[in-house]
């Protein structure tokens, strides 16, 4: 079996590194605990104040009500994220600055500008709306975008595209619009409750319908924005500093500036709410959606177009390439391995999967001259853990690429994208008696 990398011009001690101490601060374990505390730190201040401005009735109305359309937006980044599926620690700590960290920056901020500006011009209704127009949308979005920048800095690995920017920041964004929707809601509540109606009443449920059911997707809209920079940026050669500056700064104040466009939408006269909605949020947010399933589907594209180089020196079987670049071949490869295998099974394809798409992306970012100085390491890191797995994953890729196969168009036609081999050629896949376990 060839062991030899696709890029043998690599010195094989790129990857080497000079050893250096490492002080305390430096280590692992004192960075996730000043995190931890960090985020517990601010939950419950952010918990505090927002109990004390609803009250504990309203503030559980808030909590049931704001938790509605959490689980919707968290299923579909989750959707979005499957190809190259990031680790759930990205996402948590994501969700948690957003809930805890970035919504406590924005309620003091915004509390503090607005009334020194009341405060300045004697206008408590003209501090208001700035606040909401100018200083809301340039504080919450930086204090969201601080969660992206932190995972773009210090989880490079996990951070490698468009997709990566706009699920950190829809998820960041979501958290902190469910802890907004708490304040706003249970605030609601507790006016309806001075005016005598009980349970749910006007207030409480027009504040819900647009911000639940009309708006949900504002907040993750706006911030999505500077994921989308943050994910150009990671596509941009090291050199190119100015880029990786430039791009996020950009996509930074795109954000501001349609979330203090959303914003004032309740100034531009009577309807100018639902002309602001129907006319700009709605558009903007399809083509934002178009235009994460098309670099999800792109990146499918990629994985069958880099690995097809494993198959001819031999660490890939033929069909794995289209199996590993269809959502459907991949689900019924686990399904297939699990129906076989058991969980354990399914459990085993799933990690192949995730280490195959790793390495298609680590190749395309060396074929375009973006690969860091571990390259090699890495690379054969990924092959090394597709070794240990192929005998479990590649008899249910292979079964998933027959049964996933297109119909082919016949003699003289172009090859898709990926194919190494054409469906009838794919080797026979062995069953039932397929068990790898068996000793």
């Amino acid at each position: 079996m060839a062991t030899s990398s696709p890029y043998p011009t690599y010195p094989a001690d790129a990857g080497d590194r000079a050893f250096r101490p490492v002080r305390w601060w430096q280590r692992g374990w004192v960075r996730y605990g000043a995190l931890i505390i960090l985020l517990a730190v601010s939950g419950l201040v952010i918990l505090a104040l927002v109990r004390e401005q609803t009250g504990t009735e309203g503030f559980l109305v808030g909590l049931g009500l704001a938790l509605l359309p959490v689980p919707l937006l968290l299923a579909a980044f989750r959707w979005l994220d499957r190809v190259e599926p990031g680790p759930w620690r990205n996402l948590l700590f994501a969700f948690a600055w957003g809930a805890c960290a970035a919504a406590l920056i924005a309620i003091v901020a915004n509390s503090f500008a607005t009334r020194w500006i009341a405060t300045t011009t004697a206008d408590p209704t003209s501090a208001d709306t700035l606040g909401a127009t100018v200083i809301a949308p340039v504080v919450e979005e930086c204090a969201k975008a601080a969660a992206v920048l932190l995972v773009f800095l210090f989880r490079r690995r996990d951070f490698t595209g468009i997709v990566d920017g706009v699920v950190i920041a829809g998820v960041t964004a979501t958290g902190f619009a469910f802890t907004e929707n708490i304040l706003y809601l249970g605030t609601a509540f507790g006016t309806d409750q001075l005016t005598g109606d009980r349970g749910i009443a006007s207030v409480t449920a027009a504040t819900f319908f647009v911000r639940v059911i009309m708006s949900p997707f504002a907040h993750p809209l706006f911030t999505v924005l500077t994921g989308i920079g943050f994910g150009i940026a990671a596509r941009a050669a090291d050199r190119r500093h100015a880029r990786r500056v430039l791009l996020p700064l950009c996509g930074l104040l795109l954000a501001m500036g349609m979330h203090a466009f959303w914003n004032g939408s309740s100034t531009f006269g009577e309807y100018g709410f639902f002309a602001v909605y129907g006319a700009f949020m709605v558009p903007a947010f399809g083509l934002l959606t178009w235009l994460a399933i098309w670099t999800r589907q792109r990146e499918l594209r990629t994985v069958r177009e880099e690995l097809a180089a494993y198959v001819f020196t031999g660490w890939l079987g033929p069909a794995e390439p289209f199996a590993l670049g269809s959502m459907g071949a991949r689900r019924l490869a686990r399904d297939y391995a699990e129906y076989h295998l058991g969980k354990r099974g399914a459990q085993t394809v799933a990690q192949y999967e995730a280490y195959a798409t790793s390495l298609a992306f680590l190749r395309l970012r060396g074929r375009q001259g973006r690969a860091g100085a571990d390259f090699v390491v890495r690379e054969r890191e990924l092959l090394a853990e597709l070794w240990k797995r192929r005998e479990v994953a590649r008899p249910a890729l292979e079964y998933a690429a027959r049964v996933n196969a297109p119909a082919w168009p016949g003699p003289g036609a172009p090859m898709p994208y990926g194919y190494s081999a054409l469906p009838h050629a794919w080797p026979t896949v062995p069953y039932p008696a397929y068990n790898p376990y068996r000793s």
